[in-house]
């Protein structure tokens, strides 16, 4: 070996050793060099480089080629000991810290299967140098902690196509200051309407409306919400009924957006019937309130379709999705008959949201003697029914944080596990029943063990102290106090939030159960006021859809005007939606006649009223359609997206043959009915669009009806079976229309 091989592995052998015998807390750094904090100068850096991704070297395992971080710097201690004394040291170089490892990988001199993460010459190449040139210092014990994030301007309105440098201050706890608009990470919640540079520079685009900006620096989270007005006249707005109206049209007018006009009778009744019953008005229902000349008309149909079951029905069949009512077993159909049956009873009756809430969180006994009992079959561990219970009812999503810190929010692993804690004594025992249990409290103290720390973490609800549980107490029924005190800020916020979209198609905070301040709303007044009247209402749920459908924002014409084509978050139109699957299935049966039948239930049950899962096994329509199997919280579960293979099962699918050509059907009955072809023509558009034809259409209609028809061979087709194929075909084409496959 040569004499320049020995001396530099000497050499590299020393400084492995020294950075073992580095001191860990309180070193000062040399003689007039600012001292580098690896907590508050190293850290962040890496962070902001994306060393501690997720994709990177903080990769679920053991990190990225052997070299593991703690995901976004969350782990501190972790990490100093990964950088300074894992592999014997080999990453830092003190004797030449431009040749350590970690530079040297960073900066792309060397190999590195990330590529180049720094500069040579940049700001976080000087601070990595100079740490390790200081001697490496741990200073997690001395460091002063970051308090909070100042963003300058926290909010503004940002013209069309302009630009708006965000300024963003650290604040510590030893009152110091920092200017980190170098080092934060920003990013845009919606591209489409504003990118940001990694200096904080905000550029918007030609879309009107609102967004926000999220800074994120060491752990905490700021946001920067601006304003993007189109500046068009909003002179003409339509009356406003109630706060939401006032709200807003408020909006619009500090964007400039002007909403279009109030939809017309027939428009107003498709889409109420729709949205609060789940199915199409009958045309004896179409025609009484089209003649009506009460100026209640429109207050009086909301009435009825709020006390109607359908209105049970259709909001049974989403809350149960939601809360997982599946059959995966035959024996499963005893507690999904019996679940679904207590969520429709309680939504008939009006139970009020909370006790709604209470009543399934601290569910006892058996599904035969407390139906609520069922959600525990599904959702059996702890920390499913936490992250369940979270994301349905508050609007936040947990799952992060049970590994590490959530990376957009405030929750520790701690908030995990200490909510995960109130379902730490859940007791199942088997009974007589096959695969059904009888759920109680067991006695003891409630914990729940945090599998980094291995401590028993307490009771706990998100950011408020819960007093001290008696081992006889189920701690559930203190969650359920906790989340429907008055002052909680997630539990009405999120129904409502939920709600809105239901009406609105999106929400005032999307996605719907995402709540967090790095996700604002769109309009936070509108929010507060809504999550307000929802509290006062004392959580009526028929108090809150009547508030919403009775406003003036959710009866706006869905017809875009020039000024608010391309809004799609402030309202300023209705926002046409396709029908859900099963709601689409009963209008075709509505439209055609027919019913369609399931099993194990009575001839004539509608589709919104399916109890379970298990019925898209037996209708291929429901599943083309995106019926939800319930085996998730998220609404995205359903598939609302238009398709091919839906486009070709309308088209040509075997079901909606039968359907048309069935005998008793609405196709055979106008056929030898003895009213005038334009009656018959008129019965079709009341039922499928709520509306009389147009003199075009209805011309067109009748021309097709009268004419010869011929069969693929040029031979006439025999009268009456050309008027029932005319028939047939008229309501075939109304089916596929756009018009009739979205609530407008």
């Amino acid at each position: 070996m040569s004499t320049a091989i020995r001396i530099l592995c000497w050499l590299n052998c020393c400084a492995a050793a020294a950075l073992w015998l580095l001191p860990t807390a309180n070193a000062q750094a040399p003689a007039g060099s600012p001292s580098v904090s690896f907590v508050n100068d190293v850290m962040p850096m890496l962070t902001r480089h994306g060393c501690n991704a997720g994709v990177c070297h903080a990769k679920a395992g053991n990190g990225q080629n052997g070299f593991q971080l703690s995901l976004l710097g969350f782990e501190p201690a972790e990490d100093y000991e990964h950088l300074v004394k894992e592999a014997r040291g080999r990453r830092l170089f003190p004797a030449v810290p431009e040749n350590s490892l970690l530079l040297r990988k960073a900066t792309a001199a060397v190999p590195h299967g990330g590529g180049r993460r720094i500069a040579e010459d940049s700001e976080a190449a000087r601070i990595l140098t100079e740490w390790i040139r200081q001697g490496a210092r741990w200073d997690g014990d001395s460091a002063p902690a970051l308090l909070r994030l100042t963003v300058t301007p926290a909010k503004g309105t940002v013209p069309r196509g302009q630009s708006q440098q965000l300024q963003v201050a650290a604040e510590y706890a030893d009152g110091t200051v920092r200017d980190i608009t170098q080092r934060a990470l920003y990013e845009s919640n919606d591209r489409a309407m504003a990118e940001v540079s990694s200096s904080g520079l905000v550029s918007v685009t030609d879309l009107p409306g609102k967004v926000s900006i999220m800074v994120r620096y060491q752990g905490l989270v700021s946001v920067f919400n601006a304003s993007v007005p189109l500046g068009a006249n909003v002179d003409a707005v339509p009356p406003a009924q109630n706060f939401i109206d006032e709200l807003v049209f408020s909006n619009l007018r500090e964007l400039g957006v002007p909403p279009s006009p109030l939809a017309d009778d027939s428009v107003f009744l498709r889409r109420i019937t729709l949205d609060v019953a789940g199915r199409l008005p009958t045309a004896a229902e179409t025609t009484e309130f089209l003649s009506s000349a009460a100026p209640d008309r429109r207050t009086a149909v909301i009435e009825r379709l709020l006390a109607s079951p359908d209105h049970a029905d259709f909001f049974a069949g989403k809350w149960t999705a939601l809360l997982k009512n599946r059959r995966d077993d035959a024996s499963d159909i005893t507690s999904n008959f019996a679940f679904h049956a207590w969520v429709r009873d309680s939504l008939l009756a009006n139970k009020p949201y909370d006790q709604f809430v209470r009543e399934i969180l601290a569910a006892t006994g058996t599904v035969i003697s407390n139906p609520p009992v069922a959600w525990y079959k599904r959702v059996k561990e702890p920390k499913q029914q936490q992250e369940d219970v979270a994301q349905l009812f508050l609007g936040v999503r947990m799952q992060c944080a049970q590994c590490h810190h959530h990376p957009f929010e405030r929750w520790s692993q701690n908030d995990y596990y200490g909510l995960t804690a109130f379902f730490s004594q859940v007791g199942r025992k088997p009974t007589a029943t096959r695969g059904e249990d009888m759920i109680f409290h067991k006695r003891g103290a409630a914990a729940a063990v945090n599998i980094r720390s291995g401590i028993a973490v307490p009771p706990a609800a998100l950011g408020t102290a819960i007093p001290t549980i008696a081992a006889d107490q189920d701690p559930r029924l203190l969650l359920a106090d906790w989340m429907a005190a008055p002052d909680n800020p997630f539990f009405a916020r999120a129904l409502v939030n939920r709600y809105w979209k239901h009406f609105f198609r999106r929400g005032l905070i999307e996605p719907e159960d995402d709540i967090r301040d790095s996700n604002p709303p769109t309009n936070p007044e509108l929010l507060a006021a809504l999550e307000k009247h929802f509290i006062e209402s004392r959580f009526d749920l028929r108090e809150l859809v009547r508030v919403i459908v009775s406003s003036s924002a959710w009866q706006l014409s869905s017809t875009p005007l020039a000024d608010n084509l391309v809004d799609q978050q402030n309202y300023s139109r209705y926002y046409p939606r396709r029908l859900q699957a099963e709601v689409m299935l009963d209008a075709i049966d509505d439209l055609a006649g027919t019913r369609t039948d399931f099993p194990n239930l009575p001839p004539g049950t509608r589709a919104i009223a399916l109890p379970d899962n298990s019925y898209n096994t037996s209708s291929p329509f429901l599943r083309v359609f995106g019926r939800p199997e319930n085996e998730s919280v998220c609404e995205c579960e359903r598939g609302q997206s238009s398709s091919l293979s839906q486009s070709l099962h309308l088209m040509n699918a075997g079901d909606i043959r039968g359907k048309l050509a069935f005998g008793s059907g609405r196709a055979e009955q106008l056929a030898k009915s003895d009213l005038a072809v334009e009656q018959k023509i008129e019965e079709l558009y009341l039922v499928a669009f709520s509306r009389k034809p147009t003199p075009a259409e209805l011309q067109t209609a009748v021309e097709y009806v009268i004419s010869p028809q011929t069969d693929a061979a040029g031979a006439p087709i025999e009268p009456a079976r050309a008027v029932r194929e005319a028939f047939q075909d008229l309501v075939w084409a109304l089916m596929n229309t756009r018009e009739f496959m979205f609530n407008h």
